[in-house]
């Protein structure tokens, strides 16, 4: 690459950032209330405990990273 373009990426890479920080991402359905998102998550991550190897390599995570996702108390984002 050339000079241009490394500049190019790395202003790129700092507005992504920044528009990540700006906005809240989440992968809960919008619209939901308070309950709604408790409701979600204890059923999201209940299921996250029995999904086997295979399941979890699909969705990107390690069997360590699901059993601490899953053992989070409902309340905790």
């Amino acid at each position: 690459m050339n000079g241009l373009s490394d500049v190019r990426l790395t202003l790129h890479s700092q507005q992504l950032v920044a528009e990540h920080e700006a906005r809240q991402v989440t992968s809960t359905p919008p619209g939901l209330g308070r309950w709604g998102l408790f409701w979600h998550r204890a059923r999201s991550r209940r299921v996250l405990l029995t999904l086997d190897e295979q399941q979890l390599r699909d969705v990107g995570l390690s069997p360590e990273m699901a059993r601490c996702e899953g053992c989070k108390p409902f309340w905790r984002p």
